[in-house]
């Protein structure tokens, strides 16, 4: 099946082809000519999805699908959320993003230091947070939804040299004391939220071919 994923990530798009297997002939944005910023300017990580498959779809006019991704931080109250790409500024820069949300929550944890110190009731600082996609699948012109999960805590400090985006400082629960960029790209696949919206979405292109 040829089908269009909406992004110019490689990771991505590499990510996305070795869950989905064989039968699946992927192409990237610049694959079908479309170099343009894809829009998504939803509220909501479902929203962002509907809009940039949607977006693809008027253009190419092919099977396409979409997602939208974003890290939740309990102690930075769901932040950075539908703006993850973008959450030290608008250029992208991931290791920007991951110095601010290190940043946050090293100011934050202080701050409940010092308020434990002088005996006020707090909530216990956390530092649980997770990674949620939702895939928008357009096929014959009709949007189908797929959503994934990673449970997890952010780390202190990045670590790691594989992945991308907020990989080297999230630490999933199947892998304590290890990021993401850390373990194996096959292990990451196992368990990434991206990789569980995929496999729903292969399975649903499967049983309704």
């Amino acid at each position: 099946m040829k089908i269009v994923f909406a992004t110019g990530n490689k990771g991505k798009l590499r990510e996305a082809a070795e869950i989905l297997g064989e039968g699946f002939e992927l192409s990237s944005l610049q694959d079908v000519g479309i170099y343009e910023d894809v829009p998504e300017t939803g509220n909501t990580l479902t929203a962002n999805s509907l809009q940039k498959a949607q977006y693809v779809l008027e253009k190419c006019g092919c099977d396409c699908f979409a997602d939208d991704t974003g890290l939740e931080v309990d102690a930075l109250g769901g932040a950075p959320g539908v703006y993850t790409a973008r959450y030290a500024g608008d250029d992208k820069d991931f290791n920007k993003n991951m110095d601010k949300v290190l940043y946050e929550l090293a100011r934050l944890q202080n701050e409940s230091k010092v308020a434990a110190s002088l005996g006020l009731k707090m909530k216990p600082f956390s530092r649980r947070a997770r990674f949620k996609s939702v895939i928008t699948l357009m096929v014959n012109g009709k949007p189908h939804f797929f959503e994934g999960t990673l449970e997890g805590v952010i780390a202190h400090e990045k670590s790691g040299n594989g992945g991308f985006g907020y990989d080297p400082i999230f630490i999933a629960d199947e892998f304590p004391g290890m990021t993401l960029a850390d373990i194996s790209e096959e292990e990451k696949n196992d368990i990434s939220h991206r990789g569980k919206a995929l496999r729903a979405m292969a399975q649903w292109l499967a049983e309704n071919k």
